[in-house]
């Protein structure tokens, strides 16, 4: 991964303040009402730099330079408000735009270029018939697969978008969809849904296609939302209401909860020098809690 040096800089500062938290200790990375109570998608570029939604006001794409360091990276046209974003092997970031049935994208050229890029944003996937796209996660060779709820009905829909933006329904009539993610051989897709407090495995073969769909593990209580992998296939899944983060083996089994400051956490992404540390978005906070870990993030290195 080549650094220019800014990057190297916002590198070396997330690794001298997060660095010295204890194991799964959680602390403060950017304080209360920062962000909306619509904070969501952490996501960390090929450079580091963490990215969530909602910054100030919804609608906008908030650029976390350091501890309580934010700019506005992007503030969406036409009424759109992002949800989940993903970033692919080149640095082009994905996001699911829940109000106008979109995946939005931004070129890592454009991300580079640094500035307000309210301009660059471009949409990559639409379909009418999707309900809100919420969450994104993306294989190493680009597929993406968006979740798809209808809270008002507690069902939903699993999508996936090719590398030239067409869409495909991959499951319907599901429980609430939400956190999507791909195994780190990508072989295994993972869904949950947050009102059946349930989540899903399903066989995942290199053109996106899934199969063989099994339960790997469910909740007797509070909701699900996003979740990630680290790289040896444990899911970090997003508790809300119980104000911790899930550690679930591949195998379905529950290695620990993570305890967190707020309740309401909404989505996980990993980063920091090593990709050791996670970042956990918290609505009603409108704050991004941090915390270390002893392994790495799938994306990682990406």
């Amino acid at each position: 991964m080549k650094l220019n040096i800014a990057s190297a800089l916002i590198l070396a500062f997330f690794a001298t303040h997060a660095s010295s938290n204890t194991l799964f200790e959680t602390t403060d990375w950017v304080k209360d009402n920062v962000f909306t109570n619509g904070v969501e998608g952490p996501a960390v570029d090929t450079q580091g730099v963490l990215y969530a939604v909602n910054y100030q006001q919804q609608g906008t794409i908030g650029k976390v330079l350091g501890k309580d360091n934010v700019e506005t990276l992007v503030t969406l046209k036409d009424g759109s408000i992002g949800n989940g974003i993903r970033f692919d092997k080149k640095g082009n970031m994905y996001i699911a735009d829940y109000v106008n049935h979109n995946v939005l994208t931004i070129t890592a050229k454009d991300l580079a270029q640094g500035g307000e890029l309210t301009d660059k944003v471009k949409v990559f996937a639409h379909n009418a018939k999707m309900n809100q796209p919420n969450d994104l996660a993306i294989m190493d060779n680009g597929i993406l697969f968006a979740s798809d709820p209808n809270w008002q009905t507690s069902a939903g829909n699993l999508w996936r978008i090719s590398q030239q933006g067409e869409t495909s329904l991959l499951e319907a009539n599901m429980g609430t969809t939400n956190g999507v993610e791909v195994s780190p051989d990508n072989n295994t897709l993972y869904v949950n849904e947050s009102v059946q407090r349930k989540v899903w495995r399903y066989d995942l073969d290199g053109q996106g296609n899934v199969s063989n769909k099994q339960l790997l593990i469910e909740f007797d209580d509070f909701g699900l939302d996003g979740m990630r992998s680290d790289k040896a296939g444990n899911l970090y899944i997003a508790r809300y209401g119980a104000g911790v983060i899930a550690v679930v083996s591949p195998e379905g089994k529950l290695l620990r909860e993570i305890k967190l400051k707020g309740q309401f956490p909404t989505n996980v992404a990993f980063g920091g020098k090593d990709g050791k540390t996670v970042f956990v978005t918290m609505q009603k906070r409108g704050a991004i809690e941090t915390f270390k870990v002893d392994i790495a993030g799938r994306a990682f290195n990406l």
